[in-house]
């Protein structure tokens, strides 16, 4: 939202940073640098904080001016937090292994919650339930906390996050994660916010689109999103090469600043969006809306009889537990 409003805007105050932290999404590695380079004047230390509400306080972060910052890292489990990233079978992925799994938190904490108001078989099933080994187990060794999200390690043992485990977006079997398909479009000049979501395609499952956001000084136009589909492909590969690649003024958000991408995803299924009351910007969800559908009915993109399951796993995109 910042590197938006121009990215010569912070040289029009006189100010002298020592310490930022982010919070909220990951800091993509490009916005990392600019915020470090501009905001920060390459002086501030940046503390990338990697966190849910329901853990009452950060599980991965660096000790500011004790340990090196890493763009697009959070850093090493915060202090009394113990990280692990199990695949599907609770086998440990090891670090520097380059592979992405479940981040989960092997041992409990003082922050953490303690139950879901009237629903402690729903906290079970949520939080501890995916990797239990022994379900009459009253060892918390037996429990480790599920966080829903997706985490590569580095061998330094600093953590990645790469977005919620819903968030994913299965293309002819390949998993593309949508963190990666945004920090690839965020390699072009031109692009200030970026939202990668999955459409309904009849001969690969699902498709990446991508919904982008402009800075100032530059114009809409076939040149940028050609530019943002190559990058993406030259990134990541030819089979994450978007679908559409939506430019639009502003892209829906939450005040706290989230893209709201199961707006966006839905809009691009031909799905009700479903609530927009939280959202900051409610307005610009008509506008896209129509743009993006009317694009889609000349260019014959309208997906035809979708199941319920597949509106309801479109609904929940990037929905947060």
């Amino acid at each position: 939202m910042l590197r938006k409003a121009g990215p010569d805007e912070p040289k029009k105050y006189n100010y002298h940073f020592k310490h930022m932290t982010t919070v909220g999404e990951p800091i993509e590695p490009e916005v990392w640098r600019w915020y470090y380079e501009e905001v920060g004047k390459k002086k501030a230390v940046i503390v990338d904080t990697y966190w849910q509400t329901e853990t009452g306080g950060f599980l991965g972060a660096t000790l500011p001016a004790l340990q090196p910052m890493k763009p697009g890292s959070c850093g090493p489990g915060a202090l009394g937090i113990y990280p692990v990233i199990y695949d599907e079978d609770r086998n440990e992925i090891e670090p520097g292994s380059n592979t992405a799994g479940n981040i989960c938190i092997t041992r409990p904490w003082p922050g953490m919650m303690q139950t879901i108001w009237g629903d402690s078989d729903r906290f079970i099933e949520t939080y501890f339930k995916k990797f239990n080994t022994d379900p009459d187990s009253n060892n918390w060794q037996d429990w480790p906390y599920f966080t829903g999200d997706g985490a590569t390690q580095s061998e330094d043992g600093y953590y990645r996050i790469v977005g919620r485990l819903d968030d994913v977006i299965n293309v002819a079997g390949h998993r593309l994660g949508t963190k990666e398909l945004e920090s690839a479009a965020l390699t072009v000049e031109a692009i200030s916010e970026a939202a990668a979501v999955p459409a309904i395609d009849e001969l690969r499952g699902r498709v990446p689109e991508m919904y982008v956001s402009l800075k100032p000084g530059f114009e809409p136009g076939p040149e940028i999103v050609d530019q943002v589909k190559q990058a993406i492909s030259t990134i990541i590969g030819p089979i994450a090469r978007p679908a559409n690649v939506w430019v639009s003024a502003d892209l829906p958000k939450t005040r706290s600043g989230k893209i709201m991408r199961r707006v966006t995803a839905a809009i691009s299924n031909f799905v009700d969006v479903g609530d927009t009351t939280t959202l900051a910007n409610p307005e610009v969800v008509e506008e896209i809306q129509q743009a993006v559908q009317n694009a889609k009915i000349k260019a014959g993109q309208v997906p035809k009889d979708i199941p319920q399951e597949i509106i309801d796993e479109i609904k929940r995109f990037g929905e947060e537990s």
